[in-house]
């Protein structure tokens, strides 16, 4: 708990409305999507990078562990306030500072909400292309904070990808900028890239310049669905290898279709095994003319339907079948684990046949969906935590999909993170000395471990005066 004092000199920081100790208060900044929850000692609202910096400072000082937060969407429990301390919410620091439409830039502050962005810039005829399923509520500081990706992330890359500069607060207090406005600069480290993904151990961002696009001319949605789920892999990398890098590549396997047919009725075709929802955008005759393409090099992999919108109305009909996923997989089991492992494009069928023959050794129903054009498979352990031993035994299913990635050439996450959740094993990827390197990292910026301890790294990094 923080004395009377502290928790005085917070509220001169920041303003006594900002600062909230009441346990009611409190509560929604306990959890995040993981459904684990710890309540911090107090939760604090900072307005601007001079507020942040007089935060750390005064846990510097006195040994409290400070925990960045945007809207706590994510699904690591990378904002979670295991050791106690505060958590630092950056949602009061909400302002799109400027759109320059000449050099196809932006400048915004952490707690601009993902869509709101998009719809702005949109307005003036450009484009900010990562869109993780959470976009109608995250914010760009957890965006760049988590990497966040998304079904665009095959053509157009991820967060890091458009991150050019950071206002960034380092864990002693002291306020750097990183980066700039220029698309080219190799003076000294790339401290931006560093922090894109550092899950809120190394900094806290407090501005963000981001890159932007034109706008896309139109896209074309198409919906195929296939007899086999080596024939939707198979179909991906043929597109792929075709010279068609679609805007998006999205994937679910049968279970997923067994789960959305039977609580909504689509009309989905029995012999279907899986589908790839493809989007291709940019000129209006090209993509045309590539949706033809995609279809002739499709129809020998076992192609069972292709639907084809032919206007925004019918697009959105098409994306309705990956829209309806998550609200059908409740019918399975009330509670779930979200993984999102990563395997070359190739091995998709590898790891689901793995992932089916796990499911089968812990009896656990798992339903897997996600980014196949870049590999990126959302992995659901459905479970009822009321059933004695079910959740156990998703815990050792988990770390046998974990190495089943691994196995292939992948990776245990590819957009959620680390976190809390994916600590445990972190060490069936990296080496000691990879970790080492990253703690030496951690511990050079944040000597006292007070900016979100306990994240990433087994066991802990380090140790803090207080909680």
């Amino acid at each position: 708990m923080l004395d009377s004092r502290i928790l005085g000199e917070l509220a001169a920081i920041v303003g006594a409305d900002n600062v909230l100790t009441e346990k009611q208060d409190m509560l929604c900044y306990s959890y995040d999507a993981t459904q684990m929850e710890f309540l911090p000692s107090a939760v604090v609202h900072p307005a601007n990078a001079q507020e942040v910096s007089a935060v750390l400072k005064l846990a510097n000082r006195e040994g409290f562990p400070v925990f960045p937060r945007g809207a706590g969407s994510g699904f690591s429990g990378g904002a979670l306030p295991k050791a106690g301390g505060i958590v630092l919410v950056t949602t009061r620091m909400n302002r799109i500072l400027r759109i320059d439409t000449e050099n196809l830039i932006a400048e915004v502050e952490p707690g601009v909400v993902t869509e709101l962005f998009q719809q702005e810039v949109e307005k003036l005829g450009l484009f900010y292309p990562p869109d993780p399923a959470s976009l109608k509520f995250s914010t760009l500081g957890g965006n760049v904070a988590e990497n966040a990706g998304g079904p665009r992330a095959v053509k157009y890359g991820c967060t890091k990808d458009f991150v050019m500069g950071l206002e960034v607060v380092l864990p002693s207090g002291a306020i750097i900028r990183t980066g700039g406005e220029t698309y080219k600069g190799v003076v000294g480290y790339d401290l931006t890239k560093l922090l894109c993904g550092s899950e809120g151990t190394l900094g806290i961002i407090t501005r963000i310049i981001f890159k932007l696009l034109p706008y896309p001319d139109a896209k074309k949605t198409m919906l195929t669905i296939f007899d086999s789920i080596d024939g939707a892999a198979k179909a991906v990398s043929a597109i792929i290898g075709g010279k068609i890098i679609p805007t998006t590549l999205e994937f679910m396997d049968y279970a997923t279709l067994q789960c959305v047919e039977r609580r909504f009725n689509l009309g989905i075709p029995p012999e279907g095994r899986a589908v790839l929802l493809i989007e291709v955008d940019g000129d209006r005759d090209l993509i045309e003319k590539q949706a033809g393409q995609i279809h002739a090099i499709i129809k020998p992999l076992g192609l069972v339907q292709f639907r084809a919108a032919e206007n925004a109305a019918e697009s959105e009909q098409l994306w309705k079948v990956r829209r309806l996923v998550s609200p059908s997989l409740r019918d399975i089991n009330p509670d779930k684990t979200n993984e999102d492992i990563v395997v070359p494009r190739s091995k998709v069928p590898d790891v689901i046949r793995r992932i089916e023959a796990i499911q089968q050794k812990y009896d656990v129903p798992i339903v897997n969906f996600g980014h196949a054009g870049d590999g990126n498979i959302h992995v659901n352990v459905m479970i009822d935590k009321q059933i004695p031993g079910m959740p156990e035994r998703a815990e050792g299913a988990v770390k046998e999909i974990f190495q089943a990635a691994l196995n292939l050439g992948g990776t245990m996450s590819g957009e959620h993170g680390v976190g809390l959740s994916k600590a445990p094993y972190i060490e069936l990827e990296l080496s000691p000395d990879q970790i080492g390197a990253m703690k030496a990292v951690k511990h050079a910026l944040d000597p006292n471990n007070i900016l979100n301890p306990g994240k990433m790294f087994p066991g802990g990094e380090g140790t803090h005066a207080a909680g």
